[in-house]
């Protein structure tokens, strides 16, 4: 499952004037990605794996760094009803980089409404995953240092993540790229 930030109307507006944009684009990424999940649900007796690009803990990291406290308040209203509708993932994978590495990554997918993205901001989110990472424990958790590793470009760096997933992973464990070969 694919995150669909392209289909939130809110979005480009939200890069444009983050203060005046940041609820309506966080309650879109809530309920579209509960909506998403919700079709998962219905569909999982006929499919054994799915991997989805996001899990719905991070809308609530993004709204604690965007929104102002009454809509911050506002907005958890909204996503506690919804959020215990959803399965719970069998694995997550966080893939951490420092922010440098993500400027450039974002730099290089080449989205318009992206590329004046605040280093601050950029700063203030990568902190804020890396806190919330620290403290999970919902669900396996595989922890990897993507800033030598390119995973979407390096089949041989994709083949070894899909090795070290069928081992299985239990607890939270951390997969070190700086073991790749080349």
């Amino acid at each position: 499952m694919l995150e669909a930030a392209s289909e939130n109307p809110f979005l480009t507006k939200f890069y444009a004037d983050p203060a005046r944009f940041a609820f309506p684009t966080q309650l879109y990424f809530l309920l579209q990605r509960v909506q998403q999940l919700l079709e998962f649900r219905q569909d999982d007796l006929f499919r054994s794996v799915y991997i989805a690009d996001y899990m719905l803990e991070k809308d609530r990291l993004f709204a604690q760094l965007t929104l102002d406290q009454s809509e911050f308040e506002l907005y958890c209203l909204v996503y506690d009803r919804v959020v215990e509708t959803v399965p719970q993932p069998d694995l997550v994978i966080y893939l951490q980089a420092p922010v440098s590495t993500l400027a450039r990554r974002i730099e290089r997918r080449g989205l318009s409404y992206e590329q004046d993205i605040d280093q601050n901001y950029l700063a203030r989110l990568a902190t804020a995953y890396i806190k919330f990472f620290h403290r999970y424990d919902r669900s396996p958790l595989l922890i990897i240092d993507t800033d030598r590793v390119n995973f979407a470009d390096d089949d041989e760096h994709y083949r070894l993540l899909l090795e070290r997933m069928q081992e299985g992973v239990t607890g939270r464990q951390y997969f070190n790229p700086r073991s790749f070969p080349g």
